[in-house]
């Protein structure tokens, strides 16, 4: 009776490799099977996220098409993040390109802070929200809009306003306030939104934002310059 109820080829290794393999194959296929499931509801939250942001940096009186939808890649040289590839919102109004909104970063204290910024054709920042970082709750999270205001003084400033020896925290000798305790997340926010400033600049004097850029879905600082 015992040999019955354990059968002798259970205490084999190739029994037991089966068996986990078998387990890690069914549980490789449930999750598959959830992704396949709710692909679509992240693909519809993170379409959903980026939007809300892009309303807070680009004022919808600028534009009557959808920012979502309406985008470029251009290649730079500018790190604005880990790729050189950044993708380009644009803000039409009767087909005339208004604006333009792009994510920059920078390393903060707990690691990148990624912004998305608003800038106008006169190279104007319209608006800048904080969209990802692991800063210190209760000190550098004051960059979120919802804790803090900070993240609006930007709005109006540009490339050379303030000076570009001044795009820095005031402990740093800059234009911009620090937080209490919390220097490096505020320090590295102004890096970030200085860098984009710089990006916009680059690609404005090559003469052709207004026409090749509004006409081309990829477009490289190295084609243009052809």
């Amino acid at each position: 009776m015992s040999s019955i109820a354990n059968p002798s080829y259970r205490k084999r290794p190739l029994y037991h490799a089966t068996l986990l393999a078998s387990m890690g194959l069914f549980a490789s296929f449930i999750m598959v099977l959830g992704n396949i499931a709710t692909r679509e509801d992240i693909n519809l939250r993170i379409k959903e996220d980026m939007q809300a942001s892009l309303e807070q940096v680009i004022p919808s009186t600028l534009h009557d098409n959808d920012l979502f939808e309406d985008t470029f890649t251009f290649t730079t040289k500018i790190k604005l993040s880990q790729t050189e590839q950044v993708k380009v919102y644009r803000a039409r109004e009767k087909n005339k390109i208004m604006a333009i909104a792009f994510e920059s970063s920078a390393v903060g204290y707990s690691g990148d802070i990624k912004v998305i910024m608003g800038v106008n054709m006169k190279g104007e920042l319209l608006g800048v929200r904080v969209i990802s970082h692991a800063e210190t709750p209760g000190l550098g999270d004051k960059i979120e809009i919802k804790k803090n205001d900070w993240i609006t003084k930007f709005t109006g400033l540009s490339r050379l306003n303030p000076p570009p020896e001044k795009w820095k925290v005031k402990k740093d000798g800059g234009y911009f306030d620090q937080f209490t305790g919390a220097t490096i997340t505020p320090r590295a926010v102004v890096k970030a939104v200085h860098k984009g400033l710089i990006f916009f600049s680059e690609i404005k004097q090559k003469n052709t934002f207004e026409t090749n850029i509004a006409d081309s879905k990829e477009i490289s600082d190295e084609n243009i310059s052809k």
